[in-house]
């Protein structure tokens, strides 16, 4: 435990050191993001553009990490066991893509239909049955959906064939 918390210190003060744009806390062992990291980014947060929490042990992400990263265009969040999403998400108001695959969502995050940026959903291997094609076909920027390793039902599958513009995987 101790050698996971100074992981991600080191990692959290290189981000500000060097100015980066990315901050990278994959394979830290988190179970959510610490409260702690929020007050050390506070004075670059505007400047984040790239988070990868990917590999960790989180069961959700919290509204305030949306809230925090306002200029947040690509979150990476695959291999951890996430069920939903906030209804914060919707603040990522810059977000172009987003990986949720090996997570454990059952539903289909719908409130990512809603950010009008987002141009990649991963959401592979999870355990979603539907998809609501409808709106994503109505994503302006919406351009790759990747839903392989998902128990889709026939309709879903025979709907998603239908999108036009999206290259999609399943």
């Amino acid at each position: 435990m101790a050698e996971a918390v100074a992981n991600v210190a080191r990692r959290v003060n290189a981000l500000v050191e060097e100015g980066s744009d990315t901050l990278d806390l994959s394979n830290c062992k988190l179970i959510s993001f610490p409260d702690g990291v929020f007050r050390v980014l506070k004075s670059v947060a505007d400047n984040i553009r790239i988070i990868s929490l990917a590999e960790n042990e989180m069961k959700s992400i919290s509204s305030k990490f949306f809230l925090n990263f306002p200029q947040l265009r690509e979150l990476d969040l695959r291999g951890n066991i996430i069920t939903k999403l906030p209804d914060a998400v919707l603040e990522a108001e810059h977000l172009t893509s987003i990986n949720l695959a090996y997570n454990s969502f059952s539903i289909f995050p719908d409130k990512l239909t809603e950010i009008a940026t987002l141009e990649r959903i991963n959401l592979e291997a999870n355990s979603i049955t539907e998809i609501p094609v409808e709106k994503l076909a109505n994503m302006p920027a919406m351009k790759w959906l990747n839903v392989k390793s998902n128990p889709l039902d026939s309709n879903t599958q025979s709907a998603l064939q239908s999108l036009n513009n999206v290259e999609t995987e399943s």
